[in-house]
């Protein structure tokens, strides 16, 4: 299995939910010129396949991680796959999913909140873990469930992380390597300019808190 140096990314994904394919250049291309590599399309947006197959045609992924969000069943995962993504996000731990994934090259971080499905998706071959919602574990939820982790386990809180240090700073002095970033980096509703302007906020939180 491909292993990734998640040291070459910005450890903030991107979770562009309800974009439109013909959106999906432009407000990738506006996060990449932020500093943001992984981007990713949840499944449930319009036509999200077609998002994904244009962002693997137009980014080199030697430097950018692009791929899919909320990937729930083996179905879904071939389908990801077979668009030449690398990155495959999903709110739940399935090991079918991670395993035929990770088989395809995929950086793959399954969404879990317990021990068992941590250890569980790590057994799975997970790149990292998605702690989500992040809002049910809390920071002491998040502490104790790293305690036990393998040191070296890349975890994303993800759900309700704004771009302030007051909620990204105590996550990562306890552990967290990044965060996922939903609606509170973009919405279908937002202009570029609100869009830059958020992505401008989290990077600089980030790097503040480093």
């Amino acid at each position: 299995m491909k292993q990734f140096d998640l040291s070459k990314h910005l450890p903030l994904i991107a979770i562009l939910r309800g974009i439109e394919p013909n959106d999906i250049i432009r407000i990738a291309t506006l996060l990449k010129d932020q500093g943001f590599t992984m981007i990713e399309v949840p499944l449930n947006s319009p036509d999200a396949l077609e998002s994904i197959r244009r962002l693997v045609e137009h980014f080199d992924l030697n430097e950018m991680m692009v791929g899919a969000g909320t990937v729930t069943t083996e179905e879904q995962a071939r389908a990801v796959v077979a668009t030449g993504a690398n990155l495959v996000v999903t709110p739940n731990m399935n090991a079918d999913v991670i395993k035929i994934g990770r088989a395809a090259g995929c950086a793959v971080f399954p969404g879990v909140v317990t021990p068992t499905e941590a250890f569980n998706a790590l057994a799975a071959g997970a790149t990292g873990l998605k702690l989500f919602p992040v809002s049910a574990l809390g920071l002491d939820g998040f502490k104790a469930l790293l305690s036990v982790l393998p040191k070296e386990t890349p975890c994303m809180p993800v759900g309700g992380i704004d771009a302030t240090e007051e909620s990204m700073r105590p996550f990562m002095e306890a552990g967290a390597v990044g965060f996922g970033l939903g609606s509170a980096l973009y919405k279908p509703t937002m202009s570029d300019e609100e869009i830059v302007v958020k992505a401008k906020d989290f990077v600089s939180v980030f790097k503040g808190s480093l």
